[in-house]
């Protein structure tokens, strides 16, 4: 028990315990599995599946992440207003998860009739389970600000949080693409398309887009009924600490709590900016089957980041108490745009270009790995500024941000790749050309080094360090004895 006390960073019979952080950091195992699926792989189902076209997808998933991203400050401030015998934000993790496990199941569905429709179909089922997502991913992670205020005991649980979702993110990202290679070869007899004749590859494209609706559809349903159950787990075994001694604000009052909080709005900008520093990745798997054609060589790239992440996410809370977390940021962010500028100079189409690559793709996992959990901790932080500046603890408000930032990202990638795809004619390719290659490598490679290097730039004006965090909570502290 004493070894599992130091894991999670906790102490025996005091503040938060091992099996709530275990509990937490489950629910997010299985948010994650249906995150990265949607995510990841329904730009694949809508072109490769449903036959949409990628500069359809591109408007797609840019309005309707758009959309839901702007609604995150609304949800909250709806959070932050919820009062119930369960808390504030654990009964979301409640009522949540079956909505989402069926829209999950729906997005990975298409109906017959003409093209119109199948866009119109696809566009409402992908604009609800968005809504749905948003109704639980602000609560979930507003939740670890509340359930510690000691920042070293916050950035200990986020960080295993982090592992144990990008475990579940990693369970979907390596074994799908393998799953699609399969049913890939087994329609063609393990042919790419450029070696069947061309008279023959729309039709043969046509039974590959057939299989590919099952297969969807039926890991669609598999995940999310593993993933629902896990969601509950993190409900039932969590319990809320820290909140608002006040009433709680009317929306408006809420949102423009959003405006006092710099070192909140910082973040914002800085993720704003390097809203396509993940391209590499959302555009990893038309990388795979275009330009390496083997769409399992995207389980390669996904394992290539795993190392660095690994190991950066478990010297996080180390790293960040010596440099802190702001200069651990920046300075590996930096490091990581340069990575990224030398893989595209050195190429990829020479054996030692494509080895260059795979090294740069470890590297790569390290700032990655440091962001999955930086990100959060500093947001949870910028929740103890904002109480001691208004005497409101809004972890909603400033947790949405967070989603906000994920979601802007999410939205900036796929529109970027989509929109490429579009520029060179995917569609008119059915064997990729180089105009293909070379652009699908262009947005995944060069852009993502500008806008990691982009983001870098508003945090050298943030100046909540570590010190200040434990002096203010130290404030808010007492403001609590005193209004009781």
């Amino acid at each position: 028990m004493t070894f599992v006390h130091k894991l999670f960073g906790t102490t025996p019979g005091k503040g938060i315990q091992p099996k709530e952080a275990f509990s937490y950091s489950v629910a997010g195992f299985g948010q994650n599995m249906i995150c990265t699926l949607i995510g990841t792989f329904l730009m694949v189902f809508y072109t490769d599946a449903v036959g949409l076209l990628p500069a359809g997808v591109a408007y797609l998933m840019l309005g309707v992440r758009l959309f839901d991203a702007f609604n995150d400050p609304i949800m909250g401030s709806i959070v932050d207003r919820t009062r119930t015998r369960w808390g504030k934000l654990r009964p979301y993790l409640l009522f949540t998860p079956i909505p989402i496990g069926i829209l999950t199941v729906l997005c990975f569905t298409t109906i017959s009739g003409s093209y119109n429709t199948k866009f119109i179909y696809a566009s409402v089922t992908y604009v609800i389970w968005s809504i749905l997502y948003t109704i639980v991913d602000v609560p979930y992670w507003g939740l670890s600000s509340a359930l510690t205020s000691d920042t070293k005991k916050r950035a200990t649980l986020l960080t295993v949080a982090r592992l144990v979702c990008t475990a579940g993110a990693g369970l979907i990202a390596l074994s799908v693409p393998m799953i699609i290679d399969y049913v890939q070869d087994k329609t063609t007899g393990g042919k790419g398309l450029e070696e069947i004749a061309p008279a023959l590859q729309k039709t043969m494209q046509t039974a590959i887009a057939a299989d590919l609706q099952q297969t969807f559809f039926w890991l669609a349903v598999i995940i999310s009924v593993l993933a629902v159950p896990l969601f509950l787990i993190g409900f039932k075994n969590t319990r809320e600490r820290y909140y608002s001694p006040t009433p709680p604000l009317p929306l408006g009052q809420n949102l423009k709590l959003l405006t006092k909080n710099t070192p909140l709005l910082l973040i914002v900008l800085a993720g704003t900016l390097g809203m396509l520093r993940t391209s590499y990745m959302f555009s990893g798997i038309y990388f795979a089957k275009y330009c390496l054609d083997n769409a399992a060589a995207f389980t390669i790239i996904n394992i290539a980041t795993a190392p660095g992440g690994l190991l950066a996410s478990v010297f996080t809370p180390y790293l960040s108490g010596r440099f802190g977390k702001r200069n651990l940021f920046i300075y590996s962010h930096i490091a990581g745009a340069l990575v990224m500028f030398a893989m595209y100079f050195v190429g990829w189409r020479t054996p030692f270009g494509l080895g260059f690559n795979f090294v740069g793709l470890i590297l790569l996992g390290i700032p990655a790995g440091f962001s999955n959990i930086l990100t959060y901790a500093m947001i949870a932080d910028t929740v103890d500024y904002l109480e001691w500046k208004t005497g409101e603890r809004a972890e909603g408000i400033c947790f949405s941000m967070q989603t906000f930032i994920s979601k802007i990202g999410m939205a900036a990638c796929a529109f970027a790749i989509m929109l490429t795809l579009g520029i060179v004619r995917f569609e008119e390719n059915v064997a990729a050309s180089v105009y293909v290659q070379d652009g699908i490598y262009f947005t995944s490679v060069f852009l993502a080094g500008l806008s990691m290097l982009a983001m870098t730039i508003p945090l050298f004006f943030y100046k909540f360090t570590e010190e200040e965090q434990a002096r203010v909570v130290k404030i808010t502290a007492a403001r609590r004895k005193q209004s009781f």
